[in-house]
């Protein structure tokens, strides 16, 4: 006679960064974001007297 199967217990030891959700880590995101800056920065959509 085979085992009953509860919810969810298929799912144990599965990895979680592997179910297809993307993230990405705090300091890629700074990374990200200030490169972003500089580059607005740079092109002049942000005015000069915006910038300390």
């Amino acid at each position: 006679m085979s085992e009953p199967v509860q919810p969810g217990a298929e799912r144990e030891g599965v990895d979680p960064r592997e179910s297809g959700k993307f993230s990405i880590s705090e300091d890629w995101a700074a990374t990200i974001i200030g490169l972003a800056l500089l580059a607005v920065c740079l092109t002049g959509i942000i005015p000069a007297g915006l910038i300390p």
